[in-house]
């Protein structure tokens, strides 16, 4: 954990101060659309912070250069299987951050959104941000390696998230309601 610490220290610390920012823009956000008549001013910010906050600090570790051969992987479980052989603080931070990447979109979008408001969806979006990102990562050569096994994690992540938050998901709004 220490050497997780010397190289993304600095995005853990940034994203911690970065907190009270997130709050007090989700509360400007909320009284903006307060004030345009949103129907769910509220829920909409708070879900779109939520998702920019818990996304941005990944985003950021992932797209950082490093000093590695960089290249491609596309046999799918070939790298999650090597993570898994090697030693387990490594497949850890490995593993648990993949899960992590796009776990805010997953578990906000369909709060945000009924239209959002299904696995396969969320599944969808988080492949195709996931995939857009290790093309970028690649496209940048950035010296890391872009693994259809991030894809494939990183949308677990988001699935995963999104059932954890599914009594909160949006409903629909029928014609001639008020939402609450």
């Amino acid at each position: 954990m220490y050497q997780v610490w010397q190289v993304w220290g600095n995005i853990i610390i940034t994203a911690v101060v970065a907190l009270p920012l997130a709050l007090a823009a989700a509360r400007l956000l909320a009284l903006r659309r307060l004030r345009a008549g949103h129907p769910l001013p509220v829920r909409t910010a708070v879900a779109d912070v939520a998702v920019t906050a818990g996304t941005a600090p990944w985003i950021w570790m992932i797209l950082t250069p490093t000093a590695g051969p960089g290249g491609f992987s596309l046999v799918p479980f070939r790298d999650l299987w090597a993570v898994l052989q090697g030693p387990g603080e490594t497949a850890f931070v490995q593993v648990g951050g993949n899960l992590l990447v796009f776990a805010a979109l997953g578990a906000m979008l369909p709060v945000r959104s009924a239209r959002s408001a299904s696995l396969t969806r969320v599944a969808a979006v988080a492949a195709a941000a996931s995939l857009t990102v290790e093309l970028l990562q690649y496209g940048l050569r950035l010296g890391r390696v872009s693994s259809v096994d991030d894809v494939l994690v990183n949308t677990a992540g988001a699935v995963l998230a999104a059932s954890i938050t599914r009594r909160w998901w949006a409903q629909p709004i029928a014609a001639g309601t008020v939402p609450r």
